[in-house]
């Protein structure tokens, strides 16, 4: 029986995050978005921008690991849409590896992230998800609770496509 173990980033984490990073991305949105996109998608450019998170806890971020293997990770701090109150958090980001799905390290991560949150005073959390990444809406809202804010759809351009994102939230209670 395997334990996770979920904990702060600390600086010698950036390269796995950036590993999982881009290895969920690539598995992830194939075919929802175009090969050459997620082919320009580096171990080393998504490396250097976690490293500078984790730096300045810009996003505030927690890792899962397996033993000694990192095999998760998730992003959060207040919500950076425009408008938005002080009391509301966001989930920057939260990828699990590929080989890791549905075994709860995710709702761990959430777990993890929504107690940092409220100790941040937030109230309540949103986050962004691709219309199409399945996967994800399930579990973001059988999962943990999140519900469509249908009025938040928009488009984003990765490349030549053009995707919907759709903003979930919920209470952090």
């Amino acid at each position: 029986m395997s334990s996770y173990l979920v904990r702060p980033a600390v600086a010698r984490d950036a390269k796995a995050i950036a590993e999982i990073h881009v290895a969920t991305w690539q598995a992830t949105y194939a075919g929802l978005m175009p090969a050459e996109h997620l082919a320009a998608i580096t171990v080393e450019k998504r490396q250097a921008f976690w490293r500078e998170a984790i730096e300045f806890s810009d996003p505030q971020i927690l890792v899962a690991t397996d033993g000694d293997t990192m095999v998760g990770f998730v992003g959060f701090d207040r919500s950076r849409d425009a408008g938005s109150k002080s009391t509301t958090g966001e989930i920057w980001a939260m990828y699990v590896t590929p080989a890791h799905w549905g075994k709860g390290i995710g709702l761990a991560l959430w777990d993890g992230a929504r107690d940092g949150l409220k100790e941040e005073g937030c109230t309540q959390v949103t986050l962004w998800v691709l219309l199409h990444n399945e996967r994800a809406l399930r579990f973001y809202e059988k999962g943990a609770g999140f519900k469509r804010d249908m009025t938040s759809l928009k488009t984003v351009a990765f490349g030549d496509i053009r995707l919907e994102e759709i903003r979930l939230k919920r209470p952090l209670d």
